[in-house]
């Protein structure tokens, strides 16, 4: 079987679709699907390729060829069936009754779902989601809006449980419906985000390099969401930059970071939305975590001290991953008392977040390694971040 042949095989089993409902949905005839998926055809156009992608909500490329990132925990994949089920089939057809959703009804909700992001409480999350995405759907044009906002927190649940596909298309769904630069700019933080993820490095970099190109504000005449938009791009520039060994460029797009910032005055975020916050507090731990991937251990714990407990207004996700960045710090520095403490306490904070973390296994196993004994501590802070040691 050709490459094209299996991964369109692959896609339409994980969407539900029989063949003929990929045919139906894609406007490319059954034969020639069948070709594919039997070997009998070694390739297909690239426009065929795009009409089957877009049927089955991938990027066309998706269908060429395939990733080899670390996917999902244990569990994640059933948890979230329901999730990626809406974001992922073709779109069904709304029915006509009394009971359509409207667009106030899918905003309200979406606001008592928003905090369940925030504090990473993910499986409450996984059952919300769906009948919201399905009644944001349903709505018009009335609703293309918060059906953009919904689509971007589905997105950016599906990066930080490592569904990456699926994010992938939720951001583009939502990128395909705003109606200006600074919408779009909100899918495109998550999306470099996503590429981070992957270790796509390269294409995270020339992405929120283009963007905030594109947004760059007038500063004598930019509002605080513009602001706050442009600084979350430059952070993104920076972290690509420096995790691909382009540390001045890092550099510079962190300044300017650092400039924004101060012109704010405060962690600020478009309409109260706690998923994009942006301001002094966020710069200072993205400085740390530049320090921590530039090996500078003693540098992330400076860097921590100087930020006031009582000051920490940024996101949970910013905060929690400065957590892991100091616990690896004084892992490194073979601090292997206050590494667990940090472990230990970041568990207790935010129990369904730091299972979904790769870090949190590097940082644990350097202890590990570092320890001549096991303590029960350690075991139990191993099943509970799926560590195998």
């Amino acid at each position: 079987m050709s490459e094209p042949g299996r991964n369109i095989k692959d896609v339409r089993k994980r969407r539900g679709l029989t063949q003929g409902e990929l045919a139906s949905a894609s406007g490319v005839s059954l034969s020639l699907i069948r070709k594919l998926e039997q070997g009998d055809r070694q390739s297909a156009r690239l426009e065929t390729l795009r009409k089957l992608a877009v049927a089955l909500r991938v990027p066309t490329m998706r269908l060429s060829q395939r990733g080899n990132e670390e996917g999902p925990i244990v569990g994640t994949e059933e948890r979230w069936h329901a999730v990626r089920n809406v974001v992922e089939r073709p779109p069904v057809e709304p029915e006509t009754d009394d009971d359509r959703p409207t667009v106030a009804g899918v905003r309200d909700s979406l606001e008592r779902v928003i905090p369940l992001y925030a504090d990473h409480k993910f499986a409450d999350l996984s059952e919300m989601l769906p009948p919201l995405l399905r009644d944001a759907e349903a709505l018009g044009e009335e609703g293309r809006a918060v059906r953009v906002r919904v689509l971007q927190l589905a997105g950016g649940a599906l990066v930080h449980t490592r569904q990456f596909d699926s994010a992938e298309l939720a951001l583009q769904r939502a990128l395909d419906e705003v109606a200006d630069r600074m919408e779009g700019a909100a899918s495109i933080n998550t999306r470099c985000w996503l590429l981070l993820r992957q270790g796509r490095l390269d294409e995270a970099l020339d992405l929120a390099v283009r963007w905030a190109d594109e947004i760059e504000p007038r500063m004598s005449r930019a509002t605080p969401a513009e602001l706050s938009t442009w600084g979350l791009l430059l952070l993104r520039v920076s972290a690509s930059a420096v995790r691909n060994s382009q540390k001045g460029q890092a550099d510079q797009a962190l300044r300017l970071a650092k400039g924004v910032a101060a012109t704010l005055g405060r962690e600020y975020a478009p309409e109260n939305e706690l998923l994009r916050m942006f301001g002094p507090t966020t710069v200072r731990l993205k400085a740390a975590e530049h320090a921590s991937v530039t090996d500078r251990p003693d540098l992330v714990i400076r860097l921590s001290e100087r930020v006031p407990r009582s000051a920490i207004k940024a996101s949970k996700s910013s905060v929690s991953r400065h957590a892991l960045d100091v616990a690896y710090a004084h892992a490194k520095m073979r601090h292997y008392t206050e590494a667990m403490e940090r472990l230990t306490a970041l568990h207790k904070a935010s129990p369904e977040w730091l299972p979904n973390q790769s870090y949190a296994r590097t940082v644990l196993k350097r202890v590990v390694d570092g320890r001549r004994t096991l303590t029960p501590e350690m075991r139990d802070m191993a099943n509970a971040i799926h560590l195998e040691l």
